[in-house]
């Protein structure tokens, strides 16, 4: 995951921010107990999103407990207690999708990049086999989308639809394990996909300036298409509105005021961040 789902701090309740914190604690915890304390350096704000919509849908969280930092002993922290496998489904799939972001980083990265990875890549092969086997759906689906991702990044020129649909079908996929009927099940998948496709392509929408100068593939450069910060602003607000009509359906049991302020100001203000990088910094 890229690290976009983020909240608007300055909005939140103090409790809804310490609650906030807690799940990030306690999915930090639980990849250490998993997996390894290494793998908590690749704890992301999007798998803690993942993890705090898993407890919101399934109302698994069961209260707060006083701690200590796992990676600073003498600081005090809060860990939000789950009595389900959500952290454990959260802690996974971040595990598998760092796996198979460093296998791509093989491919694509440069020289130092690729050497540090060489290093990395045989451990989280081990705790990815270990996720896989746990949560064999949620590794099908990460492998799947990378092979769709290789097949769309050869298309000429590049479909921004084509090239975001994998993220979008892994998201949507991902979120569709936890319907428990058919109308519940279409519901999930749509937020995923839109949700995925905005990810996905705030992602591109970040890394234009990097990836013309390395000459990486991104689907807003093309010689025959001109992305201002306009049109793909345009773009963005689109899949980011149809993720929200469809979170809208959920049945959110648990941390409503903080999903919301992600959705409506987090993930916005994120995408505004971005488009003013765009234009130099002069969006107001």
């Amino acid at each position: 995951m890229f690290g976009y789902l983020q909240i608007q701090k300055s909005e939140l309740l103090v409790r809804e921010y310490e609650a906030y914190k807690s799940v990030y604690c306690g999915l930090c915890k639980q990849m250490g107990k998993d997996y390894s304390f290494l793998t908590r350096l690749s704890l992301s704000y999007d798998c803690t999103f993942y993890a705090m919509l898993l407890m919101s849908v399934s109302k698994s969280c069961t209260g707060f407990r006083d701690g200590h930092c796992t990676f600073n002993p003498l600081k005090k922290c809060k860990f939000a207690k789950c009595e389900s496998d959500c952290y454990s489904k959260a802690s996974a799939f971040s595990v598998i999708s760092v796996f198979y972001k460093l296998r791509d980083d093989l491919v694509d990265g440069k020289f130092f990049r690729k050497l540090l990875t060489r290093l990395i890549l045989p451990f989280f092969s081990h705790w990815r086999k270990k996720a896989a086997n746990r949560y064999p759906d949620i590794d099908k689906l990460a492998a799947e989308m990378m092979n769709m991702q290789a097949e769309a990044e050869k298309d000429e020129p590049p479909s921004i639809d084509k090239s975001a649909h994998p993220t979008a079908y892994m998201l949507a996929g991902l979120f569709a394990l936890e319907a428990e009927n058919e109308t519940d099940k279409r519901v999930f998948y749509e937020f995923g996909y839109h949700l995925g496709r905005w990810i996905y392509l705030i992602d591109a929408a970040d890394d234009i300036e990097k990836d013309k100068k390395s000459n990486n593939f991104n689907p807003f450069i093309s010689d025959k298409e001109n992305y201002d910060s306009e049109r793909i602003s345009a773009i963005l607000n689109q899949s980011l509105a149809r993720a929200y009509d469809a979170y809208n359906l959920i049945d959110i049991k648990d941390f409503r005021g903080i999903l919301d302020n992600m959705l409506l100001l987090g993930f916005p203000s994120v995408q505004n961040r971005v488009t003013d990088k765009l234009n130099g910094g002069n969006n107001e």
